[in-house]
């Protein structure tokens, strides 16, 4: 039978040291971590929506579900929803796309 050991806070410290030091093999850690553990995988991609880190379609495609799913998923468990950039840096690559596309399409039907 498995026993619990107690976890202590030196452990975390060495982890935010081993981040700095091997950033490769933290990163293989905490990748693995996260797709072996459910849980902790929701904790870490709703933590970085909230903290607006990454955006509703990148939390999605990380947690595996659509867009819509997990927008209604936030509705239901009353998390906030961000709509839209939050200020001009993040809009620039949106307008810029948009131009991109109208460009492409433009060609296209001149084709």
């Amino acid at each position: 039978m498995k026993t619990k050991t107690a976890f202590h806070g030196w452990e975390i410290d060495q982890l935010l040291k081993l981040r700095e030091q091997q950033p490769d093999l933290m990163e293989h850690a905490v990748r693995r971590l996260m797709h072996e553990n459910e849980a902790i995988r929701w904790s870490v991609v709703v933590g970085a929506y909230r903290d607006g880190q990454i955006n509703l379609g990148k939390a999605a495609e990380l947690l595996d579900v659509t867009e819509v799913e997990l927008r209604e998923r936030f509705i239901e468990l009353g998390i906030p929803l961000r709509v839209g950039p939050a200020d001009l840096a993040e809009a620039r690559p949106e307008v810029e796309a948009v131009r991109a596309w109208f460009a492409d399409s433009e060609r296209t039907e001149e084709s």
